[in-house]
């Protein structure tokens, strides 16, 4: 006697096809393509939680260099002075107050500089 696996095979379908309901025409009705819709989906949704890091960082570095190149310096000498002055700030931070509090921001570039002086002499 063979056993077919029903209703293990028509709960796995059934899984696959909750996953794909309000996609368009078939995707959500057909198991074939079903599951290769939900399949492709799952792999942008675990990509873009991955980029949506790298994202934000690039984000966080451009509201630091505009903000930097506003007070006469690059980003890399105002980073590298960061180190120096031993400020632990990360770039989250540091576009925050760059964005919403500009004058403390042009006092930690004043202060990287300083430091970044020290350094080079």
């Amino acid at each position: 006697m063979r056993v077919k696996g029903g209703s293990v095979h028509t709960r796995k379908r059934n899984k696959i096809l909750k996953k794909a309901k309000g996609y368009f025409g078939s995707r959500h009705r057909l198991y074939k393509t079903a599951k290769e819709s939900v399949l492709r989906a799952e792999w942008y949704a675990f990509n873009g939680r991955k980029e949506r890091k790298q994202d934000f960082r690039k984000l966080w570095i451009r509201r630091i260099s505009a903000a930097c190149k506003i007070n006469n310096t690059s980003y890399s000498k105002f980073m590298f002075g960061l180190k120096q002055a031993n400020i632990e700030l990360n770039r989250k931070m540091l576009s925050e107050l760059a964005s919403s509090n500009p004058s403390e921001f042009a006092k930690l570039v004043e202060k990287a500089n300083q430091a970044a002086s020290k350094v080079s002499k």
